[in-house]
């Protein structure tokens, strides 16, 4: 009998292999190839760089643009930062942390498809697991099992450490320039985004924010109790309230400001995927998008 984490990734390889058709395998390395990479040398900067590449102090220097030119190593090294706190678990049907999972398992599986190595790293406040770099099948399937894996229950009150979790992937991943996906609802406490700019300062950065429709719109209900899912407070509120849903929508749209310029500040163009979407669309946007970005 096949255990849980071999059945989803058997179902995962199945639906990539019929539904994508080799639109994704090895997309990755020309859209995100910020691994592994070797200084060769400098050379004058045309407008078809990506101008992360410009040497800033050459350039002042010489009073013209330069690029620094790169090797790239066969081998790829990926990470995936995964939080798993309490918001992660809100929502019904196919929640959050069911979306991360999948997806977190896809990419594993296109990544160690070409012979390229990947890590995880879980994070839920002060309980996080660690899963060094391999390549193989096997990896994908250690990975999953801890996926997969029940939580433990946080402390009651306390919201997500997104500092804490991003300064811990920048102190593992130290040793090797590598491509790092960060998945999180991003809901916790500020200031995270002082060590995602160290993180992106390193490496490759692919931030993916995985968020609920109910979120970013109250559905209309009626009367409801609702629970925080950071700090376990209840409170019954009326979700038909035109005056509530007013005051909610003004929240959301400053969060989303707020969460915006967090991003710019820290040098990163998040994705944003919904609960609700098809998760190899979606996969496949995601991708598609970061190339018109770089670009």
């Amino acid at each position: 009998m096949t255990s849980a984490p071999d059945r989803l990734l058997r179902r995962l390889e199945w639906r990539l292999g019929r539904r994508l058709d080799g639109r994704l395998q090895g997309a990755y390395r020309t859209v995100w190839h910020g691994t592994g990479i070797d200084f060769t040398d400098l050379r004058a900067y045309t407008p078809e760089d990506d101008v992360r590449h410009i040497d800033w102090n050459v350039t002042a220097r010489l009073d013209e643009p330069f690029v620094r030119q790169y090797t790239e190593d066969r081998e790829l090294t990926a990470w995936l930062v995964i939080d798993r706190s309490a918001s992660m678990r809100f929502g019904q049907g196919a929640g959050k942390e069911s979306i991360a999972t999948e997806l977190a398992v896809s990419l594993g599986r296109l990544v160690t498809q070409g012979g390229n190595r990947i890590g995880a790293i879980l994070y839920d406040n002060g309980n996080h697991k660690i899963i060094p770099p391999r390549t193989g099948r096997d990896q994908i399937l250690r990975i999953t099992h801890e996926l997969l894996r029940p939580v433990t229950p946080g402390t009651p009150g306390s919201s997500t450490d997104l500092s804490a979790m991003l300064q811990l992937a920048a102190v593992t991943t130290l040793r090797r320039r590598s491509l790092v996906f960060v998945m999180s609802d991003f809901i916790g406490d500020p200031g995270w985004d002082r060590p995602l700019a160290m993180l992106t300062h390193r490496h490759e950065v692919v931030v993916i924010r995985v968020v609920d429709p109910a979120e970013l719109e109250l559905p209309d209900l009626g009367l409801i109790l609702v629970e925080d899912a950071e700090t376990g407070e209840q409170i019954l509120v009326d979700t038909s309230d035109p005056l509530l849903r007013g005051r909610l929508a003004t929240q959301v749209g400053a969060r989303e400001d707020e969460l915006a310029e967090g991003m710019r500040r820290a040098g990163v163009d998040a994705h944003r995927i919904t609960t609700d979407q098809d998760l190899l669309t979606a996969l496949v946007g995601m991708v598609q998008r970061s190339g018109r970005v770089r670009r």
